[in-house]
């Protein structure tokens, strides 16, 4: 698979620069982006602005601009962690209190984590180095089987086993029933398709569909959930901290879990806007629209 080796080859050939290389790459790389492709900017200025109605255009710009610088940023240090030693990703991702999930899995206890598409969400493929429990990260198939080889090689480096979405409530489930603790990674702020949407809620000033699978099987499981609450250090250096949502899901109320972990979101988001995924299309749909086209399947289906 070409594709596959060509993107291996350029990851070695990042890993093998010094920082100080990568990041004028990254910086000649933002200025291509940002200003002559002008890589989804409607759609990143729409976004700001609907999510930031009390920012001027001005201040609006000056995030898009920093979103940009960090998105390329993340691009070269995802190819540069395909290649990453054992010792240098401790020193550049620091779990702060790894021991909150980990005595919750030696209980036997399964434990869910719920992040977003935040800082670089790739850093926390290193989990496996801070674990002796089974670990899954949950993802999408991609449509590029080159992509797609290259993410399940970088997610399970370090010990992490990547697991299909459509496969996670049954291998959880058997885990379960095995006796087998484990920990599993779900990114929260995806977009669900239109036919899946079970609940809305107001996020970033907007009315927002949210994914409630994670809180779905955490409540099937009765899991422990944890918030992944990452932060950037410094260029290519990031910490990852711990925050309790639940160690009885069972017990929590319908969309309780949704609605904290989108809290928390949304609560790093606005102390630093520019670390997250702008140029994500969260607000494709529009709960009206949803609303009118169920309305009309119904009654094509009556006729």
């Amino acid at each position: 698979m070409l594709g596959y080796y060509l993107l291996r080859s350029l990851a070695w050939v990042i890993y093998k620069m010094p920082d100080w290389a990568v990041y004028l790459v990254s910086d000649l790389l933002f200025a291509i982006l940002f200003y002559i492709v002008r890589y989804r900017r409607p759609v990143v200025d729409m976004n700001l602005s609907n999510s930031f109605p009390e920012k001027s255009k001005k201040e609006c710009d000056l995030i898009a601009r920093k979103y940009y610088h960090h998105l390329c940023d993340c691009f070269l240090e995802t190819l540069y962690f395909d290649c990453i030693s054992e010792k240098k990703v401790k020193e550049r991702v620091k779990f702060l209190n790894p021991e909150l999930p980990n005595q919750y899995m030696d209980q036997g206890k399964p434990v869910i984590i719920l992040m977003g598409h935040y800082n670089n969400w790739e850093c926390f493929n290193n989990w496996g180095l801070h674990t002796t429990h089974k670990s899954y990260a949950i993802y999408k198939k991609l449509r590029n089987n080159a992509f797609e080889k290259f993410y399940i090689h970088l997610r399970s480096r370090f010990g992490s086993l990547p697991l299909e979405r459509a496969m996670t409530f049954r291998v959880l489930m058997d885990d379960l029933k095995a006796g087998i603790p484990n920990l599993s990674l779900f990114l929260i702020d995806q977009t669900p398709r239109a036919h899946d949407i079970q609940y809305w809620t107001n996020f970033l000033n907007q009315e927002t569909a949210v994914l409630v699978g994670p809180e779905k099987i955490a409540v099937k499981l009765n899991t422990v959930v944890l918030f992944g609450k990452t932060k950037k250090m410094k260029r290519g250096f990031y910490q990852v901290e711990f925050v309790l949502i639940t160690d009885n899901a069972k017990a929590c109320a319908k969309f309780e879990i949704t609605e904290k972990s989108t809290r928390l979101m949304e609560q790093l988001i606005i102390e630093s806007p520019e670390f997250w995924l702008w140029s994500h299309r969260k607000w494709k749909h529009k709960r009206q629209e949803i609303k009118n086209e169920l309305v009309d399947n119904h009654n094509l289906a009556v006729v």
